[in-house]
């Protein structure tokens, strides 16, 4: 796909993933309309990504909506179009996570893992996907994650929810491309990001130890990963060799996968018994 102007709406665009990706496609030629919640961080965000234009010309929009809210998204729609042009492009990068074992995390977090994780990601795409089918032409990326085919221990809301995405994915593609129309899914590991920081403070031992040794990757990169991936109209993107590896072995072999996850949590286990006895 062509990116120099393509009017292209950025989810999540305050920060991230999301930030880095609209940064990104301006600085690639695109009229970029980012979308998130808090009007503060937008507007400081939107700045940075006027800043990062290659053609002044080219517009940047920023608009607060939340994305779990259909009426909200068909607003947010109207008005891009009505400022920008045609949608061509949607990076859906809305996301977060509370990483808690199950019997622990609050009822309610499941139903706000599900609004943002899987409906911020639904909603937009059903939103942008009839006009982008009366044209012939467009692209739906959005940002799954490792969580999305792995069921992470502690990420309890978390991987069901990108799952989902995985899955909303694969039927978009399946639907969409007779239509002209490409997706694309990323399925980053962790990536340093504010978000990261704070599931960093509170996620069990367990998955601790499970993420332990893994590097993080940056927003910039996983942005440039993703609109390489548009570009090419490419549909899966798992970033990394051993990342990529470990999506074919869940596959491939998943009691050999399971044995490693179970091996990492059974050590957590038997060192927090030690320290039980010791006291």
């Amino acid at each position: 796909m062509r990116i120099d102007g393509a009017t292209a709406i950025v989810t999540g665009g305050s920060s991230g993933i999301g930030l880095s990706t609209a940064e990104l496609l301006a600085a690639r030629g695109a009229n970029v309309a980012i979308v998130a919640r808090d009007p503060e961080r937008l507007e400081i965000a939107a700045e940075a990504v006027r800043a990062a234009r290659r053609d002044g010309s080219r517009k940047v929009l920023a608009v607060s909506c939340d994305v779990s809210d259909y009426d909200a998204v068909t607003d947010m729609v109207r008005r891009v179009e009505s400022e920008l042009g045609p949608v061509d492009l949607l990076m859906a990068c809305a996301g977060f996570c509370t990483p808690m074992r199950f019997t622990e995390l609050p009822v309610e977090e499941f139903q706000a893992h599900i609004d943002t994780n899987l409906l911020g990601v639904t909603y937009p795409a059903r939103a942008v996907a009839p006009g982008m089918m009366a044209r012939g032409r467009g692209h739906i990326a959005m940002v799954s994650s490792m969580g999305g085919f792995i069921g992470v221990y502690g990420y309890s809301a978390y991987s069901p929810a990108k799952f989902g995405v995985m899955g909303l994915a694969e039927v978009l593609r399946a639907e969409l491309k007779p239509h002209g129309i490409g997706v694309t899914v990323l399925c980053p590991p962790n990536v340093d990001t504010p978000g990261y920081a704070r599931e960093v403070s509170m996620e069990p031992a367990e998955t601790a130890k499970i993420n332990g040794g893994a590097k993080t990757a940056s927003p910039a990169a996983m942005a440039a990963l993703l609109v390489s991936a548009v570009e090419r109209r490419a549909f899966l993107v798992v970033p990394g060799l051993a990342n990529a590896l470990l999506y074919r072995l869940k596959g491939i072999c998943p009691e050999l996968f399971f044995a490693v996850f179970d091996r990492d949590i059974a050590s957590v286990r038997q060192l927090r018994k030690g320290v039980a006895d010791e006291s």
